[in-house]
C-alpha cells in the first residue's frame, strides 16, 4: 500500500509574477532572457549538425555565417543576462545610498513540471491501487512546485521552498525507484548563464530548490536597514543562513550539470556570504561606537574595529583571488569582479 505519506497540505502561494515591483520586474527579464538563451542554443545545437552533415560547399558557407550570427546573438544575450545580474542596487534598503552596496543573488527559472500523469501511472502499476484516490494528493504536490517557482522575497517564501523541498524527500521515496525512470524531467536555467539544464533526478531538482532559497536569503539581508542594529542583525542572520544553504549544495550534491551549482562557484558563494554576513557585523560595531557617550574612552573599540576592518579586507582580498583562480570569473557578473576588489581596499 502507499502509506507514510499523509502530510497536510497547505495552499501553496507563490508571488504573483504580473505585479510589477523592481524584484519581480528584473525576474521577469530574467525569465525571458533565458527562453531567447534556449532558442539561440537550439539554433546553434541544428546549424552545427548540419555543417557536421553537409558535404555541399555552399551550404556550408551559409550555415557558416547563420553559426556566427547565432554566436553573436547569444553572446549579447549573455551579456545582457550578466547586467541583469549586476543590478545590485534594486535589492538594497532604500535610503541607503551612501554605503556600499550587498551582493544577492537572483533566482534560478524553471519550466512546469505535471506530476499527475507518471505519478497516476506509477501507482496503479506498482502499488496496485486505483490512483483517483491520490489526485488530490498529487495535484497538491505539482501545485506546490508551480507555486515555488515564483517565491515571494519574505519568511513566506522561505517556507513555501522548504515545504516543497520536504515534499521532495516522500517523493523521492515513493516515486523515484533506481532501477526505472518515470519519465518526469526536470529543466532548470543557470542563473548565471542562462543555459537551460534536465536531469530526471531528484536530487537535481532539490538542489536548485535550494540555490534559489540561499538566493532567497541573499536579497533579504540585502534589503534589511544597515542603519539600525535590529536591521543589521537581520542581515547576518540570512547571509549566514544563505552561505549554509550553499555549504550543504556543496558537500551534498555532485556531477552539477550547471554552472551555478558546481564547486567553484559555490565555493565563491558561501565565501561571498560569509564576508557580507562579517560587514554587517563591522556595520553594527561602528553604529554601536558612534552611539558612545561623549567623553567615554573609546580606544579599545577602535582597536576592535581596526581589527574588524583588516580581517574583511583579507577575506574580500581572499574571495577576489578565489574568483580568479578557477575559471569562477567567466561565469560571474562584471559588478562582482568590481565590488568585491573595492571592499578589499575600503576595509584596509
Amino acid at each position: 500500500m502507499l502509506t507514510g505519506c499523509n502530510c497536510e497540505f497547505q495552499a501553496s502561494k507563490g508571488s504573483d509574477p504580473r505585479v510589477a515591483t523592481c524584484r519581480g520586474k528584473l525576474q521577469s527579464k530574467r525569465c525571458k532572457l533565458n527562453q531567447e538563451i534556449n532558442k539561440e542554443l537550439r539554433l546553434r545545437a541544428g546549424a552545427e549538425n548540419l555543417f557536421k552533415a553537409t558535404t555541399n560547399k555552399k551550404l556550408k558557407d551559409t550555415v557558416a555565417l547563420e553559426l556566427s550570427f547565432v554566436n553573436s546573438n547569444l553572446q549579447l544575450l549573455k551579456e545582457q543576462l550578466s547586467e541583469l545580474n549586476s543590478s545590485v542596487e534594486i535589492y538594497q534598503s532604500e535610503g541607503l545610498d551612501y554605503v556600499i552596496p550587498m551582493i544577492p543573488l537572483g533566482l534560478k527559472e524553471t519550466k512546469e513540471v505535471n506530476f499527475m500523469e507518471p505519478f497516476s501511472d506509477f501507482i496503479l502499476e506498482h502499488y496496485s491501487e486505483p490512483s483517483h484516490i491520490y489526485e488530490d494528493a498529487i495535484a497538491d504536490i505539482t501545485d506546490t512546485r508551480q507555486a515555488a517557482k515564483t517565491p515571494t522575497r519574505d519568511t513566506q517564501g522561505v517556507s513555501l521552498l522548504f515545504r516543497y523541498y520536504n515534499l521532495l524527500y516522500y517523493v523521492e521515496r515513493r516515486f523515484f525507484p533506481p532501477d526505472r525512470s518515470l519519465g518526469v524531467y526536470f529543466e532548470w536555467y543557470d542563473s548565471l548563464t542562462g543555459v537551460p539544464s534536465c536531469q530526471r533526478t531528484v536530487a537535481f531538482e532539490k538542489a536548485c530548490i535550494l540555490f534559489n532559497l540561499a538566493a532567497i536569503y541573499t536579497q533579504i539581508g540585502a534589503r534589511q536597514d544597515r542603519s539600525s542594529e535590529k536591521g543589521l542583525d537581520a542581515a547576518v542572520d540570512n547571509f549566514l543562513r544563505a552561505a549554509g544553504v550553499f555549504r550543504h549544495i556543496f558537500d551534498t550534491f555532485t556531477n552539477a550539470p550547471s554552472m551555478d551549482l558546481k564547486p567553484q562557484v559555490l565555493e565563491v558563494l558561501v565565501a561571498l556570504m560569509l564576508a557580507q554576513a562579517r560587514e554587517c557585523l563591522f556595520e553594527k560595531l561602528l553604529l554601536q561606537v558612534e552611539n558612545l557617550p561623549p567623553g567615554r574612552d573609546c580606544s579599545q573599540n577602535h582597536r576592535d574595529l581596526s581589527g574588524e576592518a583588516t580581517q574583511l579586507a583579507l577575506e574580500y582580498r581572499e574571495i577576489h583571488q578565489i574568483i580568479h583562480s578557477n575559471d569562477a570569473h567567466t561565469y560571474l557578473p562584471e559588478c562582482w569582479a568590481g565590488l568585491v576588489p573595492l571592499k578589499s581596499e575600503y576595509y584596509k
